[in-house]
């Protein structure tokens, strides 16, 4: 008589990104275990659709259902879950262990699945750029490596951290060259933010669900590979070159938060960047504890110049500023680089958007009371989109400061003028990180000693 061993059963716990690639890297082709549902969290209307079977595999022919994450106890005890994965991104260590205790206690396993078992390993050298929270500056510090490395001579691809909010089988893999890609791919604000600004910069951009696929697309077309990070994540391919950005906005946060310090311990390169933004003091205690936390990693600094585009139309004038949605949602931040560069106009007054704000932005606030006076800039579904249009054209202001990297005015009507805030790395020291970095392409043999 031959015995069967049960399927174990597991619950993914994400946020329609990190989920899918664990699920993809470990779960997908494993007959010995059945993931029975993901669960949502951090990003609206993911949950009640599912993950689709062209993209499950064999094993799961009707698909897997994406649940909300506040039904996980439920689904611990009717499917007697046996191993619930932690899966998504920024969240407080803390809170963290709130989310074991809840499944601890309703009978299955709390587990981590760490970068040996979920890194893709690609043929070209991959330089990494991550950061131990959300808006610490990794797409500008990615881009600005983008124009070194071909000021080398060398073929460059971007491989984004996934934002798939849509239609996840048309989604498996993108590939975005100029703005015309985006609007075919329906992108929203959040993903428009990410790739706009490495677009400008003649960077083509890699994304989507399918991470195997991605990478082995990508390196056919690139001597490297720039892996830009999402949120406070590790990397989905195995780097040659770890650079990890610490915020000295946000001292302490160098290891308050999951997997940021995880991240942090694994750095070749650390870089406290916003040095022009921040007190000295906070710059120091951000070195200080990066050393005591990674000694062998070179500490470097850089800035970060926020240009407005028009600034004689903010002075005087009664601003509204609209920031980067996930810095200031999971990024934890009060405000961003726009409220900045509008104090530094001189703007009049800057307007409370949270007096003008419609349903579902008011939803934003309520869910993220530490916000001040500035509206995030969030699109993840057409009604959301609307509402932001909505609250901008209902405000009492002159003019609109966007530090959205994207540009808002050409998805919605804002119905007054709009000055754009831009911001980019800069160095600051030497040696900086582009020494660093050609140090690294010299080793890899990509550019020769007498080409820095």
């Amino acid at each position: 008589m031959t015995c069967t061993k049960p399927r174990i059963k597991v619950v993914i716990m994400g946020a329609a990104g990190r989920d899918f690639h664990n699920f993809n890297v470990v779960y997908r082709d494993d007959p010995s275990t059945e993931v029975v549902a993901f669960t949502a969290a951090q990003i609206p209307d993911i949950a009640g659709r599912r993950y689709p079977p062209l993209l499950a595999g064999p094993h799961y022919p009707g698909g897997i259902p994406i649940a909300d994450e506040a039904d996980l106890a439920a689904l611990c005890r009717t499917h007697a879950v046996d191993r619930v994965i932690f899966s998504y991104s920024d969240v407080a260590h803390e809170q963290v262990m709130h989310k074991a205790s809840l499944v601890l206690a309703n009978g299955a396993d709390f587990m981590l699945l760490g970068p040996n078992r979920t890194m893709l390993r690609a043929r070209v050298p991959v330089i990494a750029c991550c950061a131990v929270r959300t808006g610490c500056g990794k797409s500008q510090t990615t881009r600005w490596l983008s124009r070194r490395l071909k000021a080398c001579g060398l073929k460059v691809a971007v491989i984004r951290h996934p934002m798939p909010y849509g239609d996840l089988e048309k989604q498996a893999v993108q590939r975005f060259a100029d703005r015309s890609d985006l609007d075919r791919a329906d992108c929203t604000i959040e993903e428009r933010e990410e790739y706009e600004p490495h677009l400008a910069a003649g960077n083509v951009v890699f994304a989507g669900v399918d991470y195997a696929k991605i990478v082995a697309l990508a390196e056919q077309e690139a001597d490297v590979i720039l892996w830009d990070g999402g949120n406070n994540d590790f990397s989905f391919i195995r780097p040659d070159l770890h650079i990890v950005l610490v915020d000295p906005l946000r001292p302490g946060n160098e290891t308050s938060h999951h997997p940021g310090e995880a991240v942090l311990r694994m750095a070749d390169v650390v870089l406290i960047g916003k040095v022009n933004s921040a007190a000295e003091a906070d710059v120091q205690k951000v070195a200080d504890n990066v050393r005591a936390i990674v000694p062998q990693a070179p500490v470097i600094r850089g800035a970060s110049i926020v240009q407005l585009s028009r600034p004689e139309r903010v002075r005087g004038k009664r601003a509204l500023v609209v920031e980067d949605g996930p810095t200031l949602t999971h990024g934890g931040m009060p405000y961003g680089a726009g409220y900045v560069a509008a104090v530094e106009a001189r703007a009049a007054e800057i307007v409370d958007p949270r007096n003008y704000a419609a349903p579902e932005i008011s939803e934003i606030y309520r869910q993220y009371s530490h916000i001040g006076k500035v509206l995030p800039a969030v699109g993840y579904h057409p009604k959301q989109l609307l509402d932001l249009q909505q609250t901008l054209q209902a405000a009492d202001a002159d003019v609109v400061v966007t530090a959205t990297p994207c540009d808002l005015a050409a998805l919605i009507d804002i119905g007054k003028p709009v000055v754009r805030a831009a911001y980019e790395y800069a160095e600051t020291t030497e040696p900086g990180l582009g020494e660093l970095v050609e140090s690294f392409l010299m080793k890899k043999g990509l550019i020769a000693a007498e080409t820095r």
